[in-house]
């Protein structure tokens, strides 16, 4: 039993992990294995890898050349046998265990690796991007103090009313500037402040704020999960993000408001056996933002979240980076899939 026990923490890994003999035969397999591969650990603890995995020779010298301590670990891609399923492309890992003649063998779907190395990716981007708005921002901040302070002095030195007319642009654009500047450390200033949230709740008064400014022509529909549980968060923060992706869904939307066509739909499902970066968490809120606008344009899908990226003349290109921003901080992600006639925003959240 205490040999059995010591596989348990296996279990809180993401990844597809399996506990072998050298000889590949079945001492543990983790609940994300199971999950998959849609077999109880009872009936894999025992049964040899060899009938999992496609590649039986690769597998073997893998093994085999681990457990002679030939190499720390080996790596090889190859096919996962599925129960009624297609067989699974997946990157393995062989590595030893602290026992002799023990390894641990790690399936990585291609696909999730693909996925883990994006998100990987995103989060670096957001952090780089986060450091190099706050110290732009802070670069900005100083000297449009001192234009605005010398266009003020400048002005009461003056008589003529068209030179101050000169002065006002100046202090007009500086103050422009200003609001932009204080939105872009917005995200740093203020404090995440947690309490229990609703989801629902949230939707419903981001619902409400968008049908407030477009009375007319659009639609939200409600398509929501009311099994899902509270969860800790910033309610203030999550509102925020929703309402960002809602309100340049009917930015795009423009020309179906006007001819009474245009729908936001928010949809929340729960997620089970949800992999947020490297982390696995049996349960994740789903939330997705969709509506059936002309699209996110090709020139700008690989940099929709960057800063001061804009689909539409005119926008601050913030509201996207901020809901990245405010869904990291939750621990979770953020997605978009767009086509012609229909794009969806998805979150994904840990619940507890």
């Amino acid at each position: 039993m205490v040999e059995m026990e010591r596989f348990h923490i296996l279990d809180s890994l993401a990844t597809l992990v399996v506990a072998v003999q050298v000889d590949a035969q079945v001492l543990w397999a983790n609940a994300a294995l199971e999950d998959m591969l849609a077999i109880s650990r009872r009936s894999l603890i025992g049964s040899s890898l060899f009938d999992l995995v496609t590649d039986g020779p690769t597998l073997l010298s893998a093994l085999e050349g681990v457990n002679d301590h030939q190499m720390e670990a080996l790596r090889f891609d190859g096919m996962l046998r599925r129960h009624a399923q297609e067989p699974m492309h997946v990157h393995v890992l062989v590595t030893r265990l602290d026992q002799a003649d023990q390894l641990l063998v790690e399936f990585l779907p291609l696909e999730q690796q693909t996925r883990q190395e994006r998100e990987e990716r995103q989060a670096e981007q957001a952090q780089t991007n986060k450091e190099l708005v706050r110290n732009l921002a802070h670069e900005i901040k100083n000297p449009l103090g001192g234009i605005r302070g010398a266009a003020q002095l400048l002005e009461m030195e003056i008589d003529s009313s068209e030179l101050k007319e000169y002065t006002r642009v100046i202090i007009h654009e500086a103050d422009r500037l200003q609001s932009l500047v204080d939105r872009l450390l917005a995200p740093h200033r203020r404090p995440h402040v947690v309490g229990d949230v609703n989801i629902h709740e949230v939707c419903e008064r981001v619902r409400s704020l968008v049908l407030a400014e477009f009375p007319r022509g659009l639609r939200v529909v409600r398509d929501y999960d009311t099994s899902l549980p509270e969860f800790r968060g910033d309610r203030e923060q999550l509102i925020q993000t929703v309402l960002n992706i809602a309100h340049n869904a009917c930015q795009a939307l423009g020309d179906s408001i006007a001819r009474g066509e245009a729908v936001i739909t928010f949809r929340t499902r729960i997620a089970r056996q949800a992999t947020l970066g490297k982390q696995r968490y049996p349960l994740a809120l789903e939330l997705h933002v969709i509506d059936n606008g002309p699209g996110v344009p090709d020139s700008i899908k690989d940099r929709i979240f960057y800063p001061l990226v804009s689909g539409r003349d005119g926008g601050s290109g913030l509201g996207l980076t901020l809901a990245q921003t405010f869904v990291q901080q939750h621990h979770g992600t953020i997605e978009v899939e767009s086509e012609p006639g229909c794009t969806d925003f998805k979150i994904l959240i840990p619940l507890p």
